[in-house]
């Protein structure tokens, strides 16, 4: 089963057993006849007049409506019940999420089985990103999730959008390519545009022709809505749009994500079937949201301050810390047939330049060399700021010279960078040591510690070259 799906039939709302409500309706019935027929009898055979009749069929009335008034109010409040409880879970299911996948399936779970949704889509845009990331689901068990991307200008407003100067992307679904070879409107989408902006100078909310509004409605008991709010669930509908188009959607209900000030996204649950969401669907659909930004900030925050205890701030390269936990994970997934080898690197002179030129030069040097670094080895290598002006390179699967070749490949690199910007008129040199694997089950720490004999032998040996630990140096 799909960690998406759920398992719930996603109706919440209370049910009286067969058998209670079969023996609470046959008691209301019994009483209702004997009261009506007595008073029947009565009148018949002259003992009640015609008052006492209608007296006792306007009690039967009354008994009727307060039972049935009775019945709809202890449903009701079973509802809202209901729906506090999915909050409820859903907040928990929230709190306990430490990861971006995880809220979603979180929100997915939850709200699907909740409101009764055939798909649930999560659309959001994330720190630093360019692209709206969609996660799509459908809620029928064993249902995989679809992941795709839509582009980011559906989060501008829609004046912004139609009032655009510049030249719009021939790749958007609403633009064609004219005779001049430039990306214009599809006449229909002009037409469709020009009597929305007609309606909303009448101040109508409509859509053109053949597009039917998202239900991204609130209800008596949201906050008064001002302007950015109307913006907000403007957005969240050119989403769920969106989403029509890509997933073939019909009936479809749409809440923003705002973080702050700026629409970061948004949620939309679709049905197959034409039946109206229920208030109930819009307030924990509008809840949610808000749960799920808060939700999804708290973990990218914890996210990027993760990688921020790993990554060396003046490098941008890995830091000693996570350069010692990959190697030990690497060390525990190792298979006969996986080979390591690890490059040490250290700056010659270093604390000459750095007495020569300042430390703030010395910053500059490291930092040039950490790229020169990075640009040199494989994608799959790690390399890493080891501590002061040593580097370490993890090469996974390395095969025969390939170590020695990504060494010399480093040295060179950094013997020709040009540093007289940052006022270094020496050429500056690295000296490096290499070390390969023996066998699968060495310790990446001997590894690093024979890496580390071979740099001291090229320092010792002139610096500015690359020396290879042998199997008979251990």
């Amino acid at each position: 089963m799909s960690p998406w799906s759920s398992t719930n039939s996603g109706d919440r709302s209370p049910k009286l057993g067969p058998q209670s409500i079969s023996l609470t309706w046959t008691l209301l019935s019994i009483s209702i006849a004997l009261l009506l027929g007595q008073a029947v009898i009565g009148f018949v055979v002259g003992r009640n007049g015609l008052a006492d009749l209608g007296l006792a069929i306007a009690t039967a009335l009354l008994v009727a409506s307060a039972v049935l008034n009775a019945r709809a109010t202890g449903i009701l409040v079973e509802r809202r019940h209901s729906e506090a409880e999915s909050f409820g879970r859903l907040l928990q299911a929230l709190s306990r999420s430490v990861s971006p996948n995880a809220v979603i399936e979180a929100i997915v779970n939850e709200l699907g089985s909740a409101t009764r949704a055939d798909h649930v889509a999560v659309v959001q845009m994330q720190p630093g990103g360019t692209v709206l990331d969609v996660s799509f689901v459908s809620m029928a068990p064993g249902s995989q999730a679809s992941n795709t991307v839509m582009p980011i200008r559906q989060l501008e407003p829609v004046e912004t959008r139609r009032l655009r100067t510049g030249p719009r992307l021939a790749s958007d679904p609403t633009v064609r390519v004219g005779a001049s070879g430039r990306a214009e409107d599809a006449p229909e989408d002009v037409a469709a545009r020009g009597k929305s902006l007609a309606w909303e100078a009448k101040g109508e909310r409509r859509d053109p022709p053949g597009r039917p509004r998202s239900r991204s409605r609130r209800t008596e008991s949201d906050p008064a809505i001002n302007g950015s709010a109307d913006n907000a669930r403007d957005m969240a509908d050119q989403i769920a749009y969106w989403l029509r188009d890509a997933y073939g959607l019909r009936n479809t209900l749409a809440a923003p994500l705002i973080d702050g000030e700026a629409i970061v996204g948004a949620i939309v649950l679709s049905r197959r079937t034409s039946e109206p969401w229920t208030d109930s669907s819009v307030r924990l659909l509008n809840s949610a949201a808000g749960e799920t930004t808060a939700a999804l900030k708290r973990v990218y925050s914890h996210q990027a301050a993760e990688v921020a205890a790993r990554t060396d701030q003046l490098t941008h390269l890995p830091n000693r810390r996570y350069f010692d936990e990959y190697c030990t994970l690497i060390a525990s997934r190792r298979r006969a047939s996986d080979r390591v080898a690890i490059l040490a690197v250290d700056v010659d002179h270093f604390k000459r330049l750095n007495d020569m030129y300042g430390h703030q030069t010395g910053d500059e040097v490291l930092r040039a060399i950490g790229n020169a670094i990075q640009t040199s080895v494989r994608e799959e290598d790690v390399p890493a700021r080891y501590g002061g002006e040593e580097f370490m390179v993890l090469l996974r699967n390395p095969n025969h010279g390939v170590a020695m070749e990504i060494g010399e490949r480093i040295r060179t690199t950094v013997r020709e960078l040009e540093l007289i910007e940052a006022g270094v008129t020496d050429r500056v040199t690295v000296s490096i040591g290499v070390a390969s694997g023996l066998a699968a089950d060495e310790p990446i720490a001997e590894i690093v510690e024979r890496a580390d004999r071979a740099l001291y032998a090229a320092k010792r040996t002139g610096r500015d070259r690359v020396i290879e630990a042998w199997p008979s140096d251990v």
